[in-house]
């Protein structure tokens, strides 16, 4: 898979008909490793509580697959078993301002305002067809937001969005992320469109590795 050219699976169909399935629970579905899923060889750090599995989005806002899967995915997370801790890492491919991309996610985190951006950006790039291509043109767009405004910026320069961006880089190498939208599960699990043949198939497998993790 080319990861700057990501398709979800060697199908006419595309997309859009896996998006036309809800997700439903794994229902102690028999999923296999290497077949479903992928076993990382060396596990990668997570971030989440202790007593809590970790479960990670891998996705871009320039992918228009990423943009496809939003409103699933959104619907899904508050579905999630309490063990579960749920967070997204901005990817470094995928279009030419990989960084600013990167950035952006983790100002809105760090402002608190990923509810309420994550769907309006991907409407933006990929409904609206606003360009949204590098610092400048994210930064313009964010003084013009009410409850973004001059903050904004400052917090995109920091240093702590910086940290975050380079370790979201490491991240995605560490589950060796071939493409977008992608799942990692608890360090130790990577599952994309690709190896569970559908994205709501991908749901259904995340599921059941989250219910696997304590039991590894």
């Amino acid at each position: 898979m080319n990861r700057r050219d990501f398709s979800l699976a060697a199908t006419a169909a595309g997309l859009a008909p896996w998006l036309a399935a809800p997700a439903a629970h794994a229902q102690q579905a028999a999923f296999k490793a290497g077949a479903d899923y992928l076993v990382l060889s060396r596990p990668a750090p997570v971030d989440a509580p202790a007593g809590k599995v970790e479960v990670v989005e891998f996705f871009s806002y320039n992918c228009p697959h990423c943009a496809e899967f939003e409103p699933m995915l959104e619907a899904w997370i508050p579905k999630l078993p309490p063990q579960a801790a749920f967070r997204r890492v901005p990817v470094p491919f995928v279009g030419n301002d990989v960084a600013t991309k990167q950035r952006l996610y983790y100002t809105l985190e760090a402002m608190g305002k990923v509810d309420a951006y994550q769907a309006k950006i991907f409407q933006i790039i990929h409904k609206d067809r606003q360009p949204l291509n590098g610092d400048a043109a994210v930064l313009e767009w964010a003084a013009k937001q009410p409850d973004l405004g001059t903050k904004f910026a400052e917090v995109f320069k920091s240093f702590t969005v910086a940290s975050k961006v380079k370790r979201a880089t490491q991240l995605t190498d560490d589950y060796k992320v071939s493409g977008v939208p992608a799942m990692g599960v608890a360090g130790r699990w990577y599952v994309d469109g690709e190896t569970a043949r559908s994205m709501p198939r991908v749901l259904q497998v995340v599921e059941f590795l989250v219910g696997e993790a304590p039991k590894a």
